[in-house]
């Protein structure tokens, strides 16, 4: 990479609002870089408009094709060139010193108000090229939430685009303990030409992202995630999944998740992919933007023309379009199962909760054979384990095998022994042994936010003098599965060949269910009910019990084309499931309602779910089924 020196002219050059050019000198030639007036300010010590900290995430983005695009914005059609990119992160960069007043944020937490956009890019980017630590927020979150969020992370700046900075307003007038600096961030409209900029210096500092955890099971945490383990969540995917420049990933997901951020944002601007963004979700604008390159002539739209090579979303989305396909047009209709063919559409995956195997089905059946993927990961963790690439290693239920550079273990819940390959089967009562999920790797986040109890809390001292194991509070078994992790792809040798594979049985503290001296999977139990017709959507409850500590609940939405009359009883459900599941399984009290609450990554709060449902069945009197 040639250096790049700033020629400081006059004032009343700088004043007469003509281009000026910044030399860039190599041993072997000089290369004249064009930038507005308006980018260079010589009075101020804060400007250095061509240097950014040599980050992996920036080598990657230097090397990409410059014409190539990074964003399109889907909706406008706006789009975002690579080569414009690193500029546009120095220059917000820079804005970020002058508002701080100082040119050494190291560490300092950003948080950031920005919608789904090149901005938000170009913004998160920023934060780390001034090594700080970036706090994306949800826009959708009340004040209050916001407010928590800043105090909690004693963010020292928020920064809103112009359409949100109303809402950060709204929060900078709540109690704060500490008054963050505000800025407003300028629109970024796109076609700047390619300009070269330095990488310089190796060390990243403390620059990272601070992710805070969904709070399903208590107060979110920040979870700390310096550049490093983000980098490494990044390769890691890019070896397994194969992302690649050709890739045309559509985002439809928001960007203060872990899914958002690292797999349909981070990992993508390191592998050149080209990032679409459509949000908030709405299943008719999807299927018109799958369909629009596959539509006759006299039916096209202003649609971007490219294919979606790349999707990455939550079950939700996946059932929400299942159930829309069949009120398209049977031109969109025909258009959108070429679009989601395995030969156009390459990965589909399915993640942030479980997959129902309908749902999977379904779309294997829409698209031609087009198999969803599923994966495991968290907040903490990334990405953690996923099946393979080959049809053959997505089993039903199954997240796979350990990702590269991921080593995972069970322990078994009851002697809290490590369960070692070939031990799955429990000798003296031939049933599959259950255990946490334990990971390690330099994947795995630094901490909890002051909150160094918890972080010691929820790792393991390892005794082979390795990394400690982060202890992820899931349940699994192992599986071996005849005819999986026997791919001959280069990208998949390896990781896919651990033997056994894992299949999650829930949250020890929502999903397992210990009712009678048997423990339930709350997660089996849905997969099963939702292969019912009756039902649309389940969420299975541990509801205290006196007599059995806690018994199988159930709270359904109705499928209203099959039970058109919206009454299903619980003797009704028994039947149904009988012969589907083992009686100990099967709910013992049953909810029908309208709508299950969820977040914005399809996931339910069962502990609150449980309380306001079924709070009458505290008792510990289950009789009267």
């Amino acid at each position: 990479m040639p250096l790049i020196t700033p020629v400081v002219p006059p004032m009343s050059f700088v004043a007469s609002g003509l281009r000026r050019i910044l030399v860039s000198r190599s041993a072997s030639s000089v290369t004249k870089v064009l930038f507005p007036a308006s980018s260079v300010r010589v009075a101020s010590s804060y400007r250095m408009a061509s240097t950014l900290p040599k980050l992996p995430v920036f080598e990657a983005i230097a090397r990409h094709d410059p014409e190539s695009t990074v964003v399109i914005h889907s909706g406008s059609g706006r789009r975002f060139k690579y080569g414009e990119l690193l500029g546009d992160v120095c220059k917000t960069r820079n804005k970020l010193y002058e508002k701080a007043g100082k040119t050494d944020m190291n560490g300092d937490r950003v948080a950031f108000l920005v919608e789904n956009s090149y901005d938000y890019v170009v913004t998160l980017l920023a934060v780390l090229a001034a090594r700080s630590i970036a706090v994306p927020l949800s826009p959708a979150f009340p004040a209050p939430e916001l407010q928590y969020i800043l105090n909690h992370s004693e963010a020292s700046m928020l920064l809103s685009s112009a359409k949100f900075a109303p809402k950060a307003q709204e929060v900078l007038k709540t109690e704060l303990k500490d008054q963050p600096l505000h800025l407003e961030l300028t629109k970024f409209q796109g076609g700047n030409s390619h300009e070269e900029v330095k990488l310089e210096g190796k060390d990243a500092g403390e620059a990272g992202m601070m992710l805070y955890t969904s709070g399903t099971t208590n107060r979110p945490k920040g979870v700390l995630l310096p550049q490093s383990v983000m980098t490494a969540q990044a390769k890691s995917l890019i070896h397994a999944w194969e992302y690649s420049p050709s890739d045309h990933l559509l985002h439809v997901l928001p960007l203060h998740h872990i899914h958002g951020t690292i797999n349909a944002l981070f990992t993508p601007l390191f592998s050149g992919s080209t990032i679409e963004f459509q949000f908030p979700f709405n299943a008719d604008a999807v299927w018109r933007r799958l369909a629009a390159p596959f539509l006759p002539h006299d039916q096209s739209s202003s649609d971007p023309q490219e294919k979606i090579t790349f999707f990455t979303v939550v079950p939700t989305v996946y059932s929400r379009l299942l159930t829309t396909h069949k009120h398209l047009t049977p031109d969109l209709q025909a258009a959108t199962k070429t679009a989601i063919s395995p030969s156009n559409l390459r990965l589909a995956i399915s993640g942030s909760a479980a997959l129902p195997t309908p749902i999977k089905r379904a779309w294997a059946e829409l698209s031609s054979g087009n198999i969803l993927l599923e994966r495991f990961g968290m907040t903490e963790v990334g990405m953690a384990l996923s099946c393979g690439l080959d049809n053959a290693d997505r089993i039903d239920g199954s997240v796979g095998w350990p990702l590269p550079g991921v080593e995972a273990r069970l322990v078994d819940l009851d002697t809290h022994t490590v369960i070692k390959p070939g031990e799955e089967i429990d000798p003296a009562t031939g049933r599959e042994r259950a255990g946490e999920v334990q990971l390690r790797g330099a994947s795995i986040f630094k901490e909890y936010w002051r909150n160094p109890q918890a972080t010691a809390k929820e790792f393991v001292p390892a005794t082979d003098g390795g990394r400690p194991w982060f202890r992820t509070g899931d349940v699994a078994v192992r599986r071996s599965v005849p005819g999986t992790g026997q791919s001959q792809l280069p990208s998949q040798k390896g990781w896919t060949q651990q033997g056994p594979m894992y299949f999650i049985l829930g949250r020890r503290s929502a999903d397992i269910i210990k009712s009678g001296g048997e423990k339930v999977s709350a997660l089996e139990v849905e997969r099963e009910m939702l292969a019912l017709p009756q039902v649309a959507e389940v969420a299975v409850l541990a509801v205290p019990s006196g007599q059995w500590g806690q018994k199988v609940g159930a709270v359904v939405v109705l499928d209203k084309e099959n039970v058109p009359e919206g009454r299903w009883s619980a003797l009704e459900m028994r039947r149904a499931l009988k012969g589907r599941l083992v009686n100990y399984k099967i709910p013992q009290v049953l909810r029908v309602v309208d709508h299950i609450p969820r977040n914005a990554m399809g996931k339910i709060n069962k502990k609150l779910l449980v309380k306001a449902i079924f709070e009458d069945e505290f008792s510990g009197d289950e009789h009267g089924l």
